[in-house]
């Protein structure tokens, strides 16, 4: 390579290529191995987004098994799609690719490697412009090897991969192992890619191939060091479990560093794009997921389950309760074992108590639904109490939903329907066990009741 041609490389962007055609047998699962979440976001998905924090923003997918339901997932992610019509091996799967459409260099990854990170990425690259390589081969040192494929070195110097498989006794010995991640100039891939043959025990063509070629053609091979973390594939139910479990590990250490509490990190599960204050105190069994964003001092007692909601400051969210896609605001309390469901807004210092369920409602300053209620498809005031077992009745016989709107300052007693459409006048008092069918002026009194009968001496017939 000339020194024209070195610069030339090193100025040219990348372009990534990850393998995402496996069956993934092992996992025992009808769902693409790469679309298994990892905290609650599939594993290629997260390759894609370390890529493009990276820089590289030219992402192609190779898919195979599942490619419809892939393609699907990931519609929105800007990617292009190769398919690999048959499992021939790594080799084929880059080479469906279509790499000699590519100029510049080229960044090949797998997709069921989760833990890689946008900083990784960056090193390699970094490491392969410095050292102005054809190929760079991502190798870490492993205490126990297993299924990797080892690194032979001769004198020292990169001379060829082997995979475990068909791995010598002596080589299995080898602790340095191949990550599976590869650097190199796109002349350099497709000079050597038509040359890797199917040679080996299970008659597939293996991209590790390409070192020794790289090699015998003179051409300018070495290994770029990574951490331990960008060689965890995932294969298994059990390795995405540890992996979900380093991820969650990984965001609570960043939190309680910034001063949140949580009390058994080992129990608790909050996601990556979960924002969560200083000062606020976050019980075992909680699950915070989505883009949920919590305010400083609030209080989240133990098997909340939160997603996509905005919490602001000084919320106690007690026990078992389940909260989406809403917005509890200042000094809020919900439950315990209460339900606010999508598109709920809970003004400030409302309380919401046990076993009450909000549902597309808002709920003006103060007001309280104590225990057993239903409120759904709501326009709540403020200062208004909404008493046990009052059931907003929103769904009407032929299946459409309705409206109901209640007044500041409003008192409604225990045991009351609010058949919808219908409005409550600010200030108005609604009598413990009446269905309600018609508007209520502001400041009126509504009942409605049968006259109780009592009959003294009373014996059923028998």
């Amino acid at each position: 390579m000339t020194e024209k041609d070195e610069i030339k490389s090193k100025d040219l962007p990348f372009t990534a290529i990850i393998l995402a055609a496996g069956k993934g047998t092992r996992m025992n699962s009808s769902l693409p191995k790469v679309l298994h979440p990892v905290a609650g976001k599939p594993m290629i998905s997260r390759v894609i987004a370390c890529c493009k924090k990276a820089g590289v923003n030219d992402i192609r997918v190779v898919v195979g098994h599942g490619a419809g339901l892939v393609k699907n997932v990931l519609e929105t992610e800007g990617v292009s799609f190769f398919e690999q019509k048959q499992q021939l091996g790594t080799a084929d799967a880059v080479r469906s690719a279509q790499p000699e459409t590519i100029e510049g260099n080229i960044i090949i990854l797998n997709g069921d490697h989760p833990l890689i990170e946008a900083r990784d990425i960056e090193g390699f690259i970094r490491e392969f412009k410095e050292q102005k390589l054809d190929i760079g081969l991502v190798s870490t040192v492993l205490k126990e090897p297993g299924d990797f494929g080892r690194v032979v070195r001769s004198g020292g110097e990169l001379y060829a991969i082997v995979e475990a498989k068909d791995a010598s006794a002596e080589a299995k010995k080898i602790k340095e192992v191949n990550t599976g991640i590869y650097l190199t100039r796109a002349a350099i891939l497709n000079l050597l890619l038509p040359d890797i043959k199917n040679q080996n025990l299970k008659k597939e063509y293996y991209l590790t191939d390409i070192i020794s070629l790289g090699i015998s053609e003179r051409k300018k091979v070495k290994t770029i060091t990574g951490a331990k973390n960008v060689s965890m594939g995932v294969n298994n139910q059990i390795e995405l479990a540890k992996a979900t479990k380093i991820v969650f590990k990984s965001h609570m250490k960043k939190l309680m560093e910034s001063g949140v509490l949580i009390i058994d990190p080992r129990n608790t599960y909050i996601e990556e794009t979960v924002e969560v204050a200083p000062g606020t105190v976050i019980y075992p069994g909680s699950y915070i997921k989505g883009h949920t964003k919590i305010g400083k001092f609030c209080m989240i007692e133990p098997n909340a389950f939160i997603v996509d909601t905005m919490i602001e400051d000084s919320v106690q969210i007690r026990a078992g309760s389940y909260l989406e896609s809403s917005i509890i605001r200042t000094k809020c309390s919900v439950g315990p074992y209460a339900r606010v469901r999508p598109d709920s807004e809970l003004l400030e210092e409302v309380h919401i108590g046990n076993f009450v369920e909000v549902k597309k409602s808002k709920l003006g300053k103060h007001t309280k639904a104590a225990h057993l209620a239903y409120i759904g498809d709501a326009d709540v005031g403020a200062n208004t109490n909404i008493g046990c077992g009052t059931i907003f009745v929103n769904y009407l016989p032929n299946k459409t939903k309705h409206k109901t709107k209640v007044g500041d300052n409003c008192f409604i007693g225990s045991d009351v329907q609010l058949i919808a459409p219908i409005e409550i006048g600010a200030g108005a008092t609604i009598g413990a066990g009446s269905v309600i069918t018609k508007n209520v002026p502001a400041n009126a009194l509504a009942v409605t009741r049968s006259p109780q009968v009592i009959k003294e001496n009373y014996k059923p017939k028998s």
